[in-house]
């Protein structure tokens, strides 16, 4: 098994930006989508949804009816105790949807360190006893959580550690988590390059047909 410095190495090789204020979006109760897809970029991916989010949205699209998206404000740096800003930031847009648009279907997704954001809404330790290493953060609200209608992470650092957000945490049942084979931030595998192959089939299709079948 990888020790805790090299799984802290791992997730930075595979995968920085300052941390920002985050600004409520300004959209009005009318022009809300039918489902909001809130996601987590991994490590130092430059903001937005990164790589893996901008595939999922596109494969989501043609499922669902609108589709707005919410690329979680945080770091993604090499500091994985920021990690918890990621979480945080993410929880206060899904207050922001409940109170604003209420009908709409939240959809969470995150990759490696942005899954680990993920992890903490649902009230998992994002890498197990190991929990020092990336801090933590409040789990989202039970009344929240209930707003959330899927959840979908890829290279998740829990589930290396027996706990994938599938059958774990608050979000169990209604969560697709996804490994490639052979990458070691979500398995006991040793391939880093799988790690970084999440953006291609069958990855994203994947996660959308698992998130259509729950909206």
């Amino acid at each position: 098994m990888l020790s805790r410095l090299s799984l802290a190495g791992l997730i930075a090789a595979a995968t920085v930006v300052p941390l920002s204020v985050s600004v409520a979006p300004t959209a009005v109760a009318e022009d809300c989508p039918s489902v909001e897809l809130v996601f987590a970029r991994g490590t130092a991916e430059p903001p937005g949804l990164g790589r893996v989010g901008d595939a999922l949205a596109a494969a989501l699209r043609p499922r669902v009816g609108s589709l707005g998206t919410y690329a979680v404000n945080y770091p993604a740096s090499y500091n994985f105790l920021t990690t918890q800003n990621g979480a945080t930031d993410a929880a206060g847009h899904v207050q922001w949807m409940a109170d604003n648009c209420p009908n709409t279907r939240i959809v969470l997704g995150g990759f490696s360190q942005g899954a680990s954001a993920m992890s903490m809404l649902a009230g998992v330790q994002p890498v197990g006893d190991r929990i020092g290493m990336l801090g933590s953060a409040p789990a989202l609200a039970p009344n929240l959580a209930n707003n959330v209608a899927a959840v979908a992470v890829f290279g998740n650092p829990s589930r290396r550690f027996g706990q994938p957000l599938s059958s774990n945490g608050q979000f169990a049942g209604r969560t697709v988590d996804l490994c490639s084979p052979g990458d070691p931030i979500c398995s006991e595998g040793s391939d880093r390059s799988a790690h970084s192959n999440y953006e291609w089939a069958p990855y994203p299709d994947q996660a959308a047909n698992f998130i259509a079948g729950r909206i």
